[in-house]
């Protein structure tokens, strides 16, 4: 793994991915963040693979972030007698939610979600399969949909159900999330990913209910549905997440793919604004489940990604079903990489002229005017909850970041910031005089800085205390360390 790759890259867990072997080989190629999907598999399969993942990290000398990754309200059809059907474009087809689980046919199918009637009128649009069948409603008729089909081909069981334009009325937390909300707390994951917000509120229920049984987990917001995108609200949905990820999946659905690209820029450059981390996700490299290599289209995606300065790209089923786990993270740290050499992402003139209220976010600005104004080789930041690294990594540099920790909760939020290496420090057991020689000795032990390198410290007057960075020192590594 190149460790100066700033781009990190999460990867989704899953069958193809399960062994040690694996893992260790997928850590090697470059991942920083697992991705557990709550929309498959079991409990006890997603505790054992993020046992699996720290495992493999550790015994590799790396940190390796856990992101759970909640299934939210799925709407979707019931199955049918045979499995499948075939609708043609023309056919009348009903979504019924009075029909038994297993009792659909050409002609009508059962749904789980039973207050979908309700939010739908005639003229709707439903997509169904990710878009893949299109119906259009001819009127609600009680518990039933009656539709047309406009787009036809192959449906079959527990596909999922979209409306046009959003205005679903389901809750982000199902009563399945907030079980699988308290397994990932036990689990102490790193992150939890909120599926289908619409709202702040969304993203404070769910901490409200990790506080409630004692959690300390990050969470982030997937922005999927079109509600998210009213700029007021989507700030809102910024501010009170620890962090953003573009679901372009269900996204897609809600407003047409045409518009994701645009979308996705601006989700980016807001979520950077307001000091936020922020995953790109979905189908980056999709034909390496089964190819060795990319489209030239999928590697412009994630090269486009890393020039909007998205902190993450994500891998999906490439690395949980396809073939080549190790090598689509190799494929995806070489593009990284070589996007990361443009001059583009190394320039930064992001919040030059704005005021800071706080101490600690003014001495993380200073810090990085400063580095990118000299021959600085790194940034060494002691943190206690990585809010100093954060900031720092919204500004664009070519310089690395060292977040030094002594909490296991905060090295893990680190992994996903671009441009920051969490390192494991325990401040508290040196003395106050040592402070500045034992964290250049992490670097140097680790050979990531050598004599005469200039680095630039960052600390709080207080060892131990969040919330307190108020200086930064500059010092040449040899004279001073």
């Amino acid at each position: 793994m190149n460790l100066f790759r700033r781009t990190k890259i999460v990867a989704t867990l899953g069958p193809s991915s399960d062994s040690l072997d694996i893992l260790k080989k997928m850590i090697a190629a470059g991942i920083n963040v697992v991705r557990l999907n709550f929309s498959h598999g079991s409990s006890k399969e997603h505790i054992k693979r993020a046992e699996r993942v720290r495992q493999a990290a550790q015994e590799m000398g790396q940190i390796v972030g856990v992101l759970a990754d909640l299934q939210g309200p799925k709407i979707r059809i019931a199955k049918f007698k045979k499995g499948k059907v075939f609708l043609k474009e023309g056919d009348e087809f009903t979504l019924d939610a009075s029909l038994p689980v297993n009792a659909g046919d050409k002609s009508a199918v059962g749904i789980d979600y039973k207050e979908l009637p309700s939010d739908i009128k005639a003229n709707d649009v439903l997509l169904l399969n990710d878009g893949r069948i299109v119906l259009i409603v001819k009127q609600v008729d009680g518990p039933r949909i009656i539709c047309q089909v406009t787009v036809g081909g192959e449906l079959s069981d527990n596909k999922g159900i979209n409306l046009q334009g959003g205005g679903l009325s389901a809750p982000a937390l199902t009563d399945k999330d907030k079980q699988d909300l308290k397994t990932a707390v036990a689990m102490n994951v790193d992150y939890v990913a909120v599926s289908f917000v619409k709202s702040a509120a969304d993203i404070n229920e769910a901490k409200k209910l990790i506080a409630a049984i004692d959690g300390d987990i990050g969470v982030i917001a997937k922005i999927e549905r079109i509600e998210a995108l009213v700029p007021d609200i989507l700030d809102e949905i910024i501010r009170v997440s620890d962090g953003i990820m573009v679901a372009r999946g269900d996204l897609a659905v809600e407003i047409g793919d045409e518009q994701v690209p645009a979308v996705q820029k601006r989700i980016i450059h807001r979520t950077v604004e307001l000091n936020k981390p922020v995953i790109t996700a979905t189908q980056m490299l999709e034909t390496m489940i089964h190819s060795v290599t990319p489209t030239r289209a999928e590697v412009s995606d994630v090269a486009n990604a890393v020039l909007d300065n998205t902190d993450a790209v994500m891998l999906s089923a490439e690395s949980a079903v396809g073939d080549y786990p190790d090598l689509v993270v190799r494929t995806m740290s070489k593009i990284c990489l070589a996007t990361e050499r443009d001059p583009l992402t190394k320039v930064s003139t992001y919040r030059v002229e704005s005021f800071f209220k706080r101490v600690d976010e003014a001495i993380s600005m200073a810090t990085m005017y400063t580095a990118n104004h000299m021959s600085v080789k790194a940034i060494i930041a002691l943190t206690e909850s990585g809010a100093t690294p954060l900031w720092m990594s919204r500004i664009r540099s070519d310089i690395p970041i060292f977040g030094l920790s002594r909490h296991s909760n905060t090295l893990g939020r680190m992994t996903l910031y671009r441009d920051v290496y969490p390192l494991y420090f325990d401040v508290t057991k040196l003395k106050t005089d040592n402070i500045q020689e034992s964290t250049i000795a992490v670097l140097k032990e680790h050979h990531f800085v050598k004599e005469g390198d200039l680095v630039v410290i960052t600390r709080g007057p207080k060892e131990g205390v969040p919330g307190g960075t108020n200086s930064m020192t500059i010092v040449e590594v040899g004279k001073f360390g």
